[in-house]
């Protein structure tokens, strides 16, 4: 689980949002194609799943070191979220 820092809109690309996320022992930057469902100052505070063990990918030349979980629903994202506050690097099982 990580807790999102910061949350910016990617220039020049129009479904892209890159956040600064805390994983307690270290902070990732991700990029997410959300952005025609969220603004970006939704994502911050949010605790949200994210698999790490990806290689890193490149969007709009932005390197992304993650990937966080949602539900689609009918084509739209639906964010998971603990339902309690849990500290920054805690592992889903």
């Amino acid at each position: 689980i990580g807790k999102v820092l910061s949350a910016e809109k990617v220039e020049d690309a129009d479904k892209l949002i890159k956040l600064k996320i805390d994983f307690g022992n270290e902070k990732r930057q991700l990029v997410v194609g959300m952005a025609e469902f969220f603004k970006p100052d939704h994502f911050i505070g949010k605790e949200l799943p994210v698999l790490m063990n990806l290689e890193p990918k490149t969007f709009s030349g932005i390197e992304s070191h993650g990937m966080i979980l949602a539900a689609d629903i009918n084509g739209k994202p639906v964010l998971l979220h603990p339902e309690n506050e849990v500290p920054p690097g805690s592992i889903v099982r």
